[in-house]
């Protein structure tokens, strides 16, 4: 199917702010975040196959209407209006809820309920597809997330519980959860969570303190929890997983066992833990994040847990993995809805005596927030594609995920902060005002630094593991080879110029693994997402091409080249070749 859309930039399509009775720039609620979407159009046949495609466009296309509109509007509401937990019931017992917003609950029934975006991957028929499509999920999280973030979480969460259940507990803990989990009846369904932060244990695992011990219970015995967890997003999940330190266990990573803790035990009474409170945070305030107090709460092991028996962290790792591709597909969005509110406003204002977009500096601070959207865009969708390969038995793709994943989860999560103050800035003061998306975008963009990992945690992953331990970085090599080998129609210069700049990162990622010089590890891991970022850009650009579209992907390719990947003199004249700076704006 040809989807020929026309940009929706060109001034003919833009509202005229002037004439609705206001100078200001118009924002992009009300607009079709999937029609908008060049690029996403643009790519959607180099990531699906025509089948899944043709079937899922009209999907992608309402849910891109929904989040330009009805999701924009509630996204904002439950923004403004946060959850609140109430500790006791009426008749004073310690049964602990929490009150959400008429509107989150709204949005639950748009991401649970009718997309089941939390199910796609986990079982067939989810919006009439017999099959799991692991790309096309994550297609849907791309748009969903462009109006709201932090609902993202319960559904991933609920995603890759899923995944662990299925793959690490047995046949009655299978039956317990899965049915629920994978529902899309928002009576039946059952959320999940993960619990894993405490006051001793947030990046460093192995401090973690929470006891699991086994006592004699009801029906024999079960193991039950003690202790506390510091940061629990999804508070009120119906199961969470955490890691956990059995009776007898020993100390540090070695000693933990993955369980799955549920909301209520088996005869329907209130499992015995407490939310102490709500976390009063700076961003992703529609969803409830707590403190919990665990006094001998009922969780099921997953896998072999004991002294001597635990394989908990390496389980949860799997987990980890399809959570940092998550975010980075999150980033990916937030930076889209960015960069399309800057283009916008710069669009749709007047000042200085003409267009704002037509003003030199800001056509450069444009291309600065368009940069590392695409490349943001491209490196998920790759990730996603080789997790779908790895998941269906492909060695090579497995190997290549471990590494993809913490690179996209690092360098999206720190270029989402940037990109989301340039188009606060490119919409100026009113882009810090609350009423307007662009605060509440800067404030949920931070988080992406900090969940599953700070960047220093994942440059130490990415080099110190990934490439140091587990040598991915020679599966990376090879696949960045097979790429431009593959594109054909790629001039030449640039062919040979990605191919020495990918050389080049990898050896400085295994020289810095090898030496275990660990203040260049952020460089390093830097330099791997740009070069395997470069490379992808240009490969899907040269197909792009080959089958009659524009060379705009081409263009970002060697952007990223000429930018990340090459020497800069601080001092030197710097500018873009104007015609090039044209092309990629007029086509946005």
């Amino acid at each position: 199917m040809n989807i020929a859309t026309p940009p929706f930039f060109a001034r003919n399509t833009l509202p005229n702010a002037t004439a609705a009775g206001t100078p200001l720039a118009p924002d992009c609620h009300g607009m079709n975040f999937f029609d908008i979407d060049r690029s996403l159009q643009d790519l959607l046949p180099l990531y699906l196959p025509d089948d899944l495609r043709e079937h899922m466009l009209p999907h992608f296309r309402r849910l891109g209407e929904i989040a330009g509109g009805r999701l924009d509007e509630l996204a904002r509401l439950a923004d403004r209006h946060g959850p609140v937990l109430h500790s006791r019931d009426a008749f004073g017992r310690d049964e602990d809820w929490i009150e959400f917003h008429p509107a989150y609950r709204e949005m639950e029934r748009i991401g649970f309920g009718d997309f089941g975006i939390h199910a796609m991957s986990r079982r067939p028929g989810v919006l009439g597809w017999n099959g799991t499509p692991v790309t096309a999920k994550y297609i849907l999280q791309y748009l969903f997330v462009q109006s709201e973030f932090a609902l993202m979480c319960p559904i991933s969460a609920t995603d890759t519980s899923a995944f662990l259940i299925g793959k690490y507990g047995d046949e009655a803990v299978r039956r317990r959860f899965l049915p629920g989990m994978t529902s899309q009846d928002m009576g039946d369904i059952c959320m999940g969570a993960q619990f894993m932060t405490e006051k001793t244990g947030g990046s460093d695992v192995g401090g973690i303190e929470l006891a699991a011990r086994l006592e004699d219970g009801p029906g024999g015995p079960e193991w039950r929890l003690y202790g506390d967890k510091w940061f629990c997003s999804c508070a009120d999940a119906d199961v969470a997983l955490l890691l956990a330190r059995p009776e007898g266990a020993v100390a540090g990573t070695a000693g933990l066992g993955l369980f799955a803790l549920p909301k209520h035990r088996d005869d329907g009474s209130r499992n015995s833990y407490r939310i102490v409170r709500l976390k009063d945070k700076m961003g992703t305030r529609s969803m409830a994040s707590g403190e919990i107090v665990f006094d001998g709460a009922v969780a099921y092991p997953l896998g072999e847990v004991g002294p001597g028996r635990n394989n908990g962290l390496k389980q949860m790792l799997d987990q980890v993995n399809l959570s940092r591709l998550s975010h980075g597909v999150r980033a990916a969005a937030m930076m889209r809805r960015c960069l399309n509110e800057a283009l916008v406003a710069a669009h749709g204002r007047v000042a200085f005596g003409g267009i704002v977009a037509d003003k030199p500096l800001m056509r450069r601070q444009l291309l600065k927030l368009m940069v590392p959207t695409e490349q943001a865009l491209s490196m998920a969708l790759f990730t996603a594609d080789r997790l779908e390969r790895s998941e269906a038995g492909d060695e090579q793709a497995a190997a290549l995920v471990r590494l993809l994943t913490p690179l996209l989860k690092f360098r999206t999560g720190r270029d989402n902060v940037a990109v989301a103050t340039g188009a606060m800035e490119a919409r100026g003061g009113n882009g810090y005002i609350e009423t307007f998306v662009n605060a509440r975008l800067v404030r949920d963009a931070h988080l992406g630094v900090l969940w599953e990992g700070t960047s220093n945690i994942n440059a130490l992953d990415i080099i110190g593991r990934a490439v140091g331990r587990s040598g991915a970085q020679k599966v990376l090599g090879g696949t960045l080879t097979a790429l431009l080998d593959e594109a054909d129609g790629l001039p030449g210069q640039l062919k040979g110029a990605l191919g020495h700049a990918a050389g080049r990162a990898i050896a400085l990622a295994e020289e810095v693994a090898e030496t275990g010089d660990e203040p260049r590890m952020r460089q390093a891991s830097d330099a791997l997402y740009h070069a395997a970022s470069a490379v992808v850009m240009a490969h899907e650009g040269a197909r792009i091409a080959a089958a009659g579209g524009g060379r705009r992907r081409l263009l970002l390719a060697q952007m990223v080249l000429d930018h990340r990947l090459s020497p800069q003199d601080p001092l030197a004249p710097r500018g873009d070749d104007p015609e090039v700076v044209a092309a990629l704006l007029e086509a946005a």
